[in-house]
């Protein structure tokens, strides 16, 4: 990203979403989070998990601009900021997540959700530098790792990665060596 775009520093990741038809009593819930992880890809600092309770790390890298509990409307849901020329030198990589609050209980899973995508903007410009489509590969899944920025040969690069988990934020937290 920032190797063939000089001199980006700050970018929007937007995650958007949609629900297919679900008669289940309950709005869907989808929560971007994200994960600042060492070259282990292990979260090393509570702080440096960033969700709706978390808002911005200790460096003031990376911030969720707040949680939408419905994800109506067009464009994106949520919303992450990040400022690459503030992210602590021990963080590697920045994995970004999305998850359905409650799933379990709602019986709800991305099998039932579509048009999900994220996708990274120039902040200063406000232009669309790359876009990931998540297709609608998911079943019983309640939490996927959307994508993950990551430092190489100090650029910044994207991968989509589109990895689905069952467990919801708890196994996904898991994942990345953090104590639920």
């Amino acid at each position: 990203m920032t190797k063939t775009n000089p001199g980006l520093t700050k970018v929007i990741v937007g995650l958007g979403w949609d629900t297919n038809r679900y008669n289940g009593g309950h709005d869907f819930d989808l929560d971007a989070s994200a994960f600042l992880t060492d070259a282990n890809s292990r979260v090393i600092n509570d702080l440096d998990f960033i969700f709706y309770n978390n808002l911005t790390d200790p460096s003031g890298a990376v911030e969720h601009t707040g949680d939408n509990r419905t994800g109506e409307g067009d464009g994106d849901d949520e919303q992450i900021k990040i400022d690459f020329s503030k992210v602590p030198a021990h963080v590697h990589r920045i994995a970004i997540a999305v998850t359905i609050h409650e799933a379990e209980g709602r019986n709800q899973n991305f099998g039932q959700v579509s048009n999900a995508f994220v996708r990274v903007v120039d902040e200063e410009t406000n232009r669309e530098i790359l876009r990931f489509d998540l297709g609608e590969d998911f079943s019983v899944e309640t939490a996927v790792v959307v994508c993950e920025l990551y430092r190489h040969n100090g650029d910044w690069k994207f991968n989509a990665v589109g990895s689905g988990f069952s467990g919801g934020l708890a196994a996904l937290c898991r994942n990345f060596g953090l104590q639920v």
